[in-house]
């Protein structure tokens, strides 16, 4: 029954993407707009399939209809409520399924945006490339990638569940689908660069839709990578949250080509320069999802993260290559005529800033795309399998960060003409005193070596400049100023510059050391920290045996385990962490006893600032949110920060 009706969704999704392409590429050849407007039908049509086959699924997952082979592959009748709602993200066919639903989902909000406007050109190409898009990945669906096919379970049978590590947290159950929000939603102003591109409606007005659409995206995709920073945190209990896993860099990526495009458009939108390089971040943001799909879902990785291989691999390349293919091709072609008179009156202006910021986040993007890939391609080429550690990574990007650091203080205090050194000084001047009292302040409690201290001093200028900004707006126009496109990028930057300190710091004063006990009540002093080991428990749970080691610490109790599950290959650990806003402490359980040893293990791990993180990931996530709010007033405020030292519109995300 789930396997016949979900076929049935996969083959009405495919149709109707395709009948809805077919009618607008008509519609835009004769010039028939009611062809255009029809594809609203095809839209609905669309939606019903999408959501029909998810539910289709989830159904078979939480009924455990095992005549479905992906619930015969995945599911079981272990498995936690929430993990088996989350196992359709699990693997690869439930991935798809889930893309496919908010990318349809996307579509739905782009027709209802644009109702009242279908018969536009603009509008009409873009619709086409949403549902070039859409048939893509329903043919995923229908071949390499099919959810449906079906499976003859015998008397008594039960499924794996999912890979253990996926099961063994709640943020299971949020992150991908946060992360895919962001993914996805980078394909609306993808379709409307290309839109504008084919139309040669060049001009500034598309500029604003390209600019909220990339915004909510960006939003959800910088929630969705934390998120799974934080999960990584609370569940690998290694003491890391972000270790340059090519899966992991691949969601980085088009963050970074995404936020170099929410900078530069402001140029673009104001003095109408840099549109190639705009469209062309447009254009490589969705370029770099397509091709983060590949190296996540091709096989051509082992990572938790990766699925196994599968025929969807050279799918996935080969739409990778048409999009890049396409773009360029289509920039090229329209290169003369978007060429501008404009220039930059001053290197030091805001509009040359910003052009540093743009060149900064292009070489962050190569040099982590470089890493990402260059094994990848060995490995095609000889066959030799290389791996590019985090030294690489690290080395590479350190300088780039924090020369985006001192751009985020000193951009908002520019004008976007020139300007002098007397005016600089004086903007700058309480900035640079609360990135020179961060230093000291970091010297005093302890900072040792020059990278984590410079991190601080520069992430206090930053957000020195930036409250400096909103105290301005605040002043100028009252507590309805934090909310709007301006306010809200300077939030993000005081988001950005926490995350930098809790990342730098984190990262250069871990302590960590591995302890070994025999009996109840053996004790061990780390970092200042007693430790008590009270002896172990066994728990035996639907999915998992659990045995829990009771570790007493500065008189408090935590229950690390470590887990066994009926189907898993390995063990699992499920750290106990003590968090404060000074710094974190986490206990992993490496080893219990067995019949070779009677000895347990247990790894100590000591973090200050980790908490940090995630108080600025929220910070970022609010900012967002009040840059989303449109404002009155946008253009008509040109030359305001010549007289009041930078206009509320002066700097974006």
């Amino acid at each position: 029954m789930n396997a016949t009706l979900g076929t049935a969704f996969v083959a009405i999704g495919l149709s109707a993407s395709v009948a809805g392409l077919l009618s607008v590429a008509w519609g835009l050849a004769t010039r028939s707009p009611v062809f255009v407007v029809r594809a609203r039908g095809w839209v609905a049509l669309l939606a019903v399939a999408a959501v029909g086959q998810v539910a289709v699924m989830e159904r078979a997952l939480i009924t455990r209809d095992f005549t479905v082979a992906f619930v015969a592959e995945h599911g079981s009748h272990r498995t936690p409520a929430l993990f088996n709602v989350a196992t359709l993200w699990s693997a690869l066919e439930g991935s798809i399924l889930l893309w496919v639903l908010i990318l349809v989902g996307y579509v739905v909000l782009v027709v209802r945006r644009f109702r009242h406007r279908l018969d536009d050109p603009v509008v009409g190409w873009t619709l086409l490339v949403l549902f070039v898009v859409c048939t893509f990945f329903f043919l995923l669906l229908a071949g390499p990638a099919f959810p449906f096919t079906r499976f003859e379970p015998w008397a008594g049978y039960d499924g794996p569940g999912p890979n253990p590590l996926l099961q063994n947290h709640v943020l299971m159950a949020f992150h991908p689908p946060v992360l895919y929000l962001g993914y996805v939603g980078f394909t609306v102003p993808f379709a409307l660069a290309v839109a504008s591109l084919v139309t040669g409606r060049l001009g500034e007005g598309w500029l604003l839709e390209a600019r909220r659409w990339t915004l909510m995206a960006w939003g959800c995709l910088t929630v969705g990578i934390l998120l799974g920073a934080w999960w990584s945190y609370e569940v690998l209990g290694w003491g890391g949250y972000w270790a340059w896993d090519p899966v992991e860099n691949a969601s980085f990526l088009p963050w970074l080509t995404g936020t170099a495009y929410l900078h530069s458009v402001m140029v673009q939108e104001r003095l109408g320069m840099l549109r190639v390089w705009n469209l062309s971040l447009l254009c490589a943001t969705f370029s770099l999802t397509i091709l983060g799909t590949f190296i996540t879902r091709s096989g051509v990785l082992e990572s938790v993260h990766a699925f196994t291989e599968s025929g969807i691999g050279p799918m996935l390349l080969g739409f990778f290559g048409l999009v890049v293919v396409t773009t360029v091709g289509l920039i090229a072609w329209r290169g003369d005529s978007m060429r501008t008179v404009g220039s930059i009156d001053s290197p030091v202006s805001r509009t040359a800033a910003f052009l540093v910021n743009n060149l900064l986040f292009g070489a962050f993007a190569f040099v982590v795309l470089l890493g990402t890939v260059f094994p990848l391609l060995v490995e095609a080429a000889n066959g030799d399998r290389i791996s590019v550690g985090n030294p690489y990574f690290e080395r590479m990007t350190m300088p780039i960060g924090f020369a985006l650091l001192f751009l985020m203080a000193v951009a908002p205090a520019l004008p976007w003409g020139g300007t002098t050194g007397a005016t600089m000084a004086g903007r700058l001047r309480w900035p640079a005193v609360a990135g020179a009292a961060s230093m000291v302040l970091a010297l005093g409690l302890g900072s040792r070596g020059w990278a984590p201290t410079l991190a601080v001093g520069l992430a206090g200028f930053s957000i020195g400049g930036a409250v400096r900004q909103l105290g301005m707006t605040v002043r100028s126009r009252g507590l309805r100023g934090l909310v709007g496109r301006s306010s809200g990028g300077m939030i993000v930057h005081i988001g950005v510059a926490v995350v930098a300190v809790a990342f730098a710091c984190s990262s250069a004063f871990i302590r960590q050391a591995e302890f070994r006990f025999d009996q109840p009540g053996e004790r061990a002093v780390f970092a200042g920290h007693e430790l008590v080991f009270e002896g172990l428990t066994t728990v035996e749970l639907s999915e998992k045996t659990e045995i829990r080691v009771s570790v007493r610490v500065d008189g408090r109790t935590y229950l690390p385990a470590i887990s066994t599950f009926p189907f898993g290959s390995q063990t699992i650990g499920t750290p106990a962490t003590r968090s404060t806003l000074r710094d974190d402490l986490q206990l992993a359980v490496l080893a219990v006893p067995d019949e070779r040893s009677n000895t347990t293990i247990v790894r100590v791990t000591v973090q200050p600032l980790v908490a940090w993180l995630w108080v600025g990931g929220a910070v970022m996530a609010l900012g967002t949110a009040f840059a989303a709010v449109p404002t009155t007033g946008g253009r008509r405020r040109r030359g305001a920060d010549e007289t009041v030292e930078g206009s509320p519109e002066g700097v974006t995300v």
